[in-house]
């Protein structure tokens, strides 16, 4: 088989990857991040963990570029998204008569559907610009419903992109300095991940059949939400948190780990731990950690979850089925937020969104506008083989 032929035929696909979720299968490119499996998370080939401390606009600029702003680049590109940040009067009203019932993500999907209604324009790169520039403010106004918190602050960008966001919050007390630090890492870490996670590949198969921005972003949103994808940070803090009253504040690294032995022995998850992909600690866990000992080391849930990461690996990396046992980011993602004074679990996913829709839609610009010489991908079209119903699946 001659090297053209070789590059067409990837491989042949057998009866036993078939329902397996696509894993593995190449079906495009990704030219905004990657994940290797050894390294973990970088954006545009830079290693996510050299750009943790950086200015949000910084990092959205390199993966809207492909490329490193200049100081002038930079400061018209603030410029821009500042003027595009403020939401129509209508939009903020809409979301203020969503009912208050149900999980918070509800809201949100919603909210950018709504957002859609009033603001898009039917042009994919404007929109990406746009929803980019007003995501913080939508998001805000979704929590401030959600949790009663009354009406959204005016939007102040030249605050900065999520110091304006923790200011458009009408959460009671907490420290603003220290929630615009915890915001902005968290908001830097979880802008993409590659193009094939699930949220972003929906975003994108919908995206395919020519629905606009916002709902595609919806659609994207709609994904990310299941305790699979976006929720896991929620539900890995809440497994911290059962953990802490079992075994309290005081529990040894031993105590741990017997703790986690017998919850695998009665079938039960052990969440934060895994992923499809990494095969070593996720690199923006390792960023969180890091936060976490410096900042907020006598916080009880930070002790447990450095036990927790201490420990997990060891067991879980005993069972040879098990091809990452190291910590990911949802590990200790949500309990940093709590640390640093938004206890609120409900709202995680809701943040991931706010960060992840900046990635999704850039990914979308590329397959809409510039992938294949810049005619686009066609629609997601898999193929899927007929069975009969009563056959069994192995």
């Amino acid at each position: 088989m001659d090297d053209k032929a070789k590059s067409e035929v990837l491989f042949e696909i057998t009866k036993d990857q078939l329902e397996t979720g696509l894993r593995g299968f190449p079906v495009g490119y990704c030219t905004t991040s990657t994940v290797d499996p050894y390294k973990g998370l970088y954006y545009t080939g830079f290693p996510v963990a050299d750009m943790a401390d950086w200015d949000p606009l910084r990092v959205i600029y390199r993966l809207f570029h492909g490329k490193e702003g200049n100081p002038e680049e930079l400061k018209k590109f603030t410029a821009d998204i500042a003027k595009r940040s403020i939401v129509s009067p209508k939009v903020i009203d809409q979301i203020y008569l969503l009912p208050r019932e149900g999980h918070p993500m509800k809201l949100f999907c919603a909210a950018l559907l709504i957002a859609g209604m009033f603001e898009g324009t039917g042009d994919y790169q404007e929109d990406c610009l746009n929803i980019t520039a007003k995501i913080p403010c939508i998001a805000a106004a979704v929590i401030n419903r959600h949790a009663g918190w009354g009406k959204i602050k005016a939007s102040k960008p030249e605050l900065g992109y999520m110091e304006n966001f923790t200011h458009m919050l009408n959460m009671p007390g907490g420290n603003t300095e220290e929630l615009n630090k915890v915001f902005r890492l968290f908001n830097v870490l979880h802008y993409d991940h590659g193009g094939g996670n699930l949220s972003t590949f929906i975003g994108k198969g919908v995206a395919s059949g020519l629905e606009d921005m916002y709902g595609s972003l919806c659609a994207a949103m709609c994904a990310l939400a299941g305790p699979r994808h976006g929720k896991a940070n929620q539900d890995s803090l809440a497994f911290v948190q059962e953990i802490l009253k079992e075994v309290g504040e005081n529990a040894t690294g031993d105590r741990i780990e017997s703790f986690i032995r017998e919850l695998l022995k009665n079938d039960k998850l052990i969440y934060g731990f895994g992923h499809a992909v990494l095969r070593v600690e996720d690199a923006r866990a390792t960023i969180l950690y890091k936060y976490a000992q410096e900042r907020y080391k006598d916080f009880p849930l930070v002790k447990l979850a450095l036990l927790l990461r201490e420990r997990g690996p060891k067991v879980l990396g005993e069972n040879p089925k098990i091809s990452d046992p190291f910590p990911n980011v949802d590990a200790i993602s949500g309990i940093v937020l709590c640390a640093a004074g938004f206890p609120y679990p409900e709202y995680f996913t809701v943040l991931f969104g706010l960060s992840r829709c900046v990635g999704i839609a850039r990914q979308i610009v590329y397959e809409r506008l510039e992938a294949r010489n810049k005619r686009g991908t066609p629609i997601v079209r898999p193929k899927f083989l007929y069975k009969p119903l009563n056959e069994q699946t192995d």
